[in-house]
């Protein structure tokens, strides 16, 4: 309410300005003509409220261009820390890439047997914690049955070969078929048990049908044999965590937790176990 006041009353003083200037303008037209003391009066006052009003104007123009500039400054600098900011995250993804790549540079030094480097091409949403497929098939040597890995541990078995592709099952899925014989590392030997499931809740390995009532103390490591498997054996699948009984006290279950990180996986190393 009070900006439209204001408006309205500078639109007044604007016209008494005009007609002030079209009136002193008209007199002084007659360049041999002597100006009264009014005019005289009027035409001072003329040019000090024009000095007045134009104060204000010049001010407020000159706010405008300082702020038009202040934006012109932001949208640049904003624009420079979206660069920025995207080569940031370039270089943070190329280095996790490197890292992955080293790691598996790593790895494939430790492997005792042939093995394949393959890259994660698809992944299905819809199935994202059952299967992956990579670029690797039967042309270059892919054996259904062959353990998938990363660095720091499986990830599961091929299930499905063609030329150039094949599919892995991943030891997440919620296929109760896909039970693998694991081991558990104790002082001086090992005990045994399956891998039988995924909580994917609290992201735990289920092994069961531990043979015997041992003590296992936690983040005792839990690798592969090479039992039915016909894959590897000494491969990491993870720490033990957690120790469930039954009621009777008669039979365990471990919750293990693995280092693979099965929402990022982007390279893997195929392995089979004929020649261990």
């Amino acid at each position: 309410m009070k900006y439209f006041k204001f408006k309205k009353y500078y639109v007044l003083i604007i016209l008494i300005m005009v007609c002030l200037f079209l009136l002193v303008f008209s007199l002084l037209m007659k360049k041999d003509r002597k100006t009264t003391n009014l005019e005289n009066i009027i035409k001072d006052s003329v040019i000090e409220v024009n000095k007045k009003i134009s104060i204000p104007i010049n001010n407020i123009k000159k706010s405008t261009i300082k702020r038009n500039k202040l934006i012109k400054k932001y949208e640049k600098m904003k624009e420079k820390y979206e660069k920025d900011k995207n080569i940031r995250i370039e270089n943070e993804e190329l280095k996790e890439k490197i890292s992955n790549l080293e790691n598996i540079l790593e790895l494939n030094k430790n492997l005792k047997n042939d093995y394949i480097n393959a890259n994660v091409i698809v992944r299905n949403i819809g199935y994202f914690y059952n299967e992956i497929t990579v670029d690797k098939g039967l042309k270059e040597k892919v054996k259904k049955g062959m353990a998938a890995m990363t660095s720091d541990g499986l990830i599961g078995t091929v299930n499905k070969v063609s030329n150039h592709t094949s599919v892995i099952k991943l030891i997440t899925t919620n296929d109760t078929n896909n039970k693998i014989s694991v081991k558990i590392k104790l002082d001086d030997h090992y005990i045994y048990g399956l891998l039988s499931g995924y909580d994917t809740k609290n992201k735990y390995f289920l092994i069961e049908g531990i043979a015997n009532n041992e003590n296992i103390p936690m983040d005792s490591l839990v690798t592969t044999t090479s039992l039915g498997n016909g894959f590897p054996s000494g491969i990491l699948i993870g720490r033990v965590k957690k120790i469930k009984k039954d009621n009777f006290d008669l039979s365990r279950t471990l919750l293990v937790k693995s280092d693979v990180d099965f929402n990022n996986i982007e390279y893997v190393v195929l392995e089979s176990g004929d020649k261990r």
